[in-house]
C-alpha cells in the first residue's frame, strides 16, 4: 500500500516536495537532501503525513 508524503525543509519549515511511499517495505521515516527554494541551498527534508 503506497501512502501520499510531504518533505518538510528542517531549517525554512516549507514543505517542498510531495511523493509516495510503501508503508509496508519502508517503516522508518524519510529524510532525503533536496534543494529548498526559499533558503536557495540544499538542505535536510523530513517526512511528513499530507492531508488526503
Amino acid at each position: 500500500m503506497r501512502i501520499k508524503i510531504g518533505l518538510k525543509c528542517a531549517e525554512s519549515g516549507d514543505i517542498n516536495y510531495s511523493t509516495t511511499k510503501n508503508s509496508k517495505t519502508m517503516t522508518e521515516k524519510l529524510e532525503l537532501r533536496k534543494y529548498c527554494p526559499r533558503l536557495k541551498k540544499h538542505t535536510i527534508h523530513k517526512e511528513v503525513k499530507l492531508k488526503s
